[in-house]
């Protein structure tokens, strides 16, 4: 499913230089530095509370770096919020959405966010998802409202698509949708992803590029292709799963099933 991740772009979408963030005695993140290039979907992966989601905050502008710098599209998120959050798509776990809305409001609501939002292509992926434009947020399952989420995050057609555990909890149809859209959406020239995940499985399928962090450190950062090959034992591949464990000495969840 993966996309080849042989852009020659050398801009770099997101770039991070020694990220430090403490929340009382615990350090989050200590000295995180990345750079990503535009063109391609990047997996951010390790346990829960390894330190991922605060990274994207500081992506999004939600947190300032204590130490260190954040850049994406070369702009300060906290500096610059508009220049940058009206060119993001985001999706998270949590993705609360108005529960009052009706689909449709919903849309004619996010649309007025965003310059570049598409109309036609918000309608063709509502009807993709299946979504009814008349029901209300509120009686939406789990999977329903991911899909909406997915929809509003998509729908202006994002120069980087930041996705934050986005298939927690969810059933394995829903996940394929989600997979399945990140593939869509790099399949445009130019455009990037970022999937953080504690399933790493999922990530293996889509990512050309896959950032490992555990205790707010990175342990490994290079393109899949090198890290399989590097972690090479004979005829034997290994999965991501098993080099993450070889490097940390701890597995990552593995999917639930709904």
């Amino acid at each position: 499913m993966r996309v080849g991740g042989d852009s020659t772009v050398s801009e770099s979408v997101i770039s991070v230089s020694e990220l430090t963030r403490r929340f009382g005695a615990t350090t989050a993140l200590a000295s995180v530095s990345l750079s990503m290039p535009r063109g391609a979907v990047y997996g951010l992966v390790g346990a829960n509370g390894a330190g991922k989601t605060t990274l994207i905050k500081h992506l999004l502008g939600l947190l300032r770096a204590e130490s260190g710098s954040v850049r994406v599209f070369g702009l300060d998120p906290v500096a610059d919020p508009v220049g940058v959050l009206s060119r993001i798509g985001y999706l998270s776990e949590e993705n609360d959405l108005p529960g009052w809305m009706r689909v449709d409001e919903l849309l004619r609501y996010s649309r007025a966010f965003y310059p570049t939002w598409d109309d036609g292509y918000a309608d063709e992926l509502r009807q993709t998802f299946a979504l009814d434009p008349t029901a209300r947020i509120t009686n939406l399952s789990k999977g329903q409202k991911a899909r909406a989420g997915l929809l509003i995050a998509l729908a202006h057609r994002p120069e980087l698509l930041v996705l934050d555990e986005p298939s927690s909890g969810l059933d394995p149809i829903v996940r394929r949708d989600i997979l399945g859209a990140v593939i869509r959406t790099i399949a445009h020239e130019g455009r990037t992803v970022l999937f953080s995940s504690h399933l790493l499985e999922e990530v293996e399928q889509v990512a050309d590029h896959v950032t490992m962090i555990h205790h707010g450190k990175i342990v490994l950062s290079a393109p899949l292709d090198a890290i399989r090959e590097s972690h090479r034992v004979g005829e034997r591949v290994p999965s991501l799963d098993d080099i993450f464990v070889a490097l940390v000495g701890v597995a990552t969840a593995r999917p639930r099933e709904g």
